[in-house]
């Protein structure tokens, strides 16, 4: 079997209420309403197989028709399903979003699926999951019980790991799981509570100079904090290289799926070979063109870095 990229994490059904007008909380709102297949795992895997990366995804979905929906739209693009769990019922969750009148979050109520059935996943056929995959990107906060499982079973096998949160409740629990992962990457309200300072209060300089202090004590590979429109910091601790990426102009739909997009994009930077400095300027492209996009990915990625010159120079030397 030729080895994938495997993504573990959930598969979601999103439900989303755009704003006509500016949104008021208290009162009625006119505007649109539209159901998008979503999850981490979920849009992380159609990203990197919209990137050209062979990616499987071990995740749980639902036998509904909407479930069904789901796995065929992934089968279509290329996302290899066999490591898809099926149930009657909460194999997958449910995510109620409302978004303001600019595309940005204004309130959200998250349904989880059932767990039990990935970590009988993990569980059953993790071994063989881990032997044919080339690297592993994780949502790690499944349960502490998986993402242990699985990051043991990947550095067991010597397969690089890429972690992004769901919720933080894992690792701030269980900080030792990140411990030998390849990269790390969250968002800035995120990194605040790992590193323990709020990271917009800090000068770009000292914001990279705690993100290696915190790299270097939690013994990871490398790590990125996202900063919105105010871009991105990372920090290689294998070439002690640090700094800021800032964003690309973008036309702002819908904010929902950037993190995941950004992710994707860096993984598959990282794949491909890039440093970490190269690789994250693939993940601001890619979540630029997902905040352009009304759904949770940009059905166009193939598209796009086929027609950007900054992506094109990038991978052309791989």
């Amino acid at each position: 079997m030729k080895p994938f990229v495997t993504v573990i994490g959930t598969i979601f059904m999103d439900c989303k209420g755009f704003a006509q007008g500016p949104y008021d909380p208290e009162g009625r709102n006119l505007g649109s309403i539209q159901f998008v297949h979503g999850g981490v795992g979920r849009n992380v895997a159609e990203n990197l197989a919209r990137l050209g990366v062979p990616v499987a995804l071990g995740s749980s979905v639902d036998t509904s028709g909407v479930g069904n929906e789901i796995v065929d739209r992934l089968n279509r693009i290329g996302v290899h399903t066999e490591y898809l769990l099926r149930a009657a019922q909460r194999g997958m969750g449910m995510w109620l979003a409302i978004l303001d009148e600019k595309g940005d979050l204004a309130g959200s109520i998250s349904q989880m699926p059932d767990l039990a059935l990935l970590r009988e996943l993990v569980f059953t056929r993790g071994e063989e999951i881990v032997r044919h995959s080339s690297h592993i990107a994780l949502e790690i906060d499944l349960s502490e019980e998986i993402s242990r499982k699985v990051v043991e079973l990947a550095m067991a096998h010597g397969k690089p790991v890429y972690g992004i949160p769901g919720n933080l409740d894992v690792i701030m629990k269980h900080p030792e799981l990140l411990r030998g992962m390849d990269c790390f990457i969250c968002n800035d309200i995120e990194g605040s509570k790992l590193l323990g300072v709020e990271v917009d209060q800090l000068e770009t300089e000292q914001l990279c100079q705690r993100l290696a202090e915190y790299v270097t004590s939690a013994g990871l590979r490398s790590m990125v904090i996202t900063l919105g429109a105010k871009g991105s910091v990372y920090y290689d601790s294998a070439t002690q290289q640090f700094g800021h990426q800032p964003v690309f102009p973008v036309r702002l739909v819908d904010s929902t799926g950037a993190g995941d997009a950004f992710f994707s994009g860096t993984v598959m930077g990282l794949v491909r070979g890039l440093p970490l400095h190269q690789a994250v300027i693939c993940g601001t492209k890619v979540a630029g063109w997902t905040i352009e996009s009304a759904e949770n990915n940009c059905q166009e990625l193939g598209e796009r870095i086929r027609n950007d010159e900054v992506m094109k120079e990038l991978l052309s030397a791989q």
